[in-house]
């Protein structure tokens, strides 16, 4: 049996006032899932001055992105990084369940 807890991390606030998804990513082991909601659908955007930092982890970590609150900002036609992933209410239950805990970035 492996000891690798498999985690999903959310994270909430936009990139560009809080530093919470940098360190996020910074942090997240290889294998875990990071999923951007509310403010944080920013950080999936192309094109941004953070869109580096994400596109270099979507290799390692399985990076998603709440459609509901893309469309809530009106970003819904906007270019997302490549290996984002748009997920749904029901993909958000799905991370939550296949992962061992969540971790909330604040």
């Amino acid at each position: 049996m492996s000891n690798d807890i498999k985690m999903l991390h959310t994270v909430n606030k936009s990139p560009f006032e809080r530093n919470s998804l940098e360190s996020c990513l910074r942090l997240a082991k290889d294998g875990s899932a990071v999923l951007l909601i509310e403010d944080a659908v920013y950080g999936a955007l192309l094109n941004t001055s953070v869109s580096d930092q994400v596109a270099a982890r979507t290799g390692n970590l399985r990076v998603c992105v709440l459609g509901a609150d893309l469309n809530a900002r009106g970003l819904a036609d906007k270019p997302l990084i490549d290996g984002v992933e748009i997920v749904d209410y029901g993909g958000f239950v799905d991370l939550a369940c296949e992962h061992d805990t969540v971790q909330s970035w604040l």
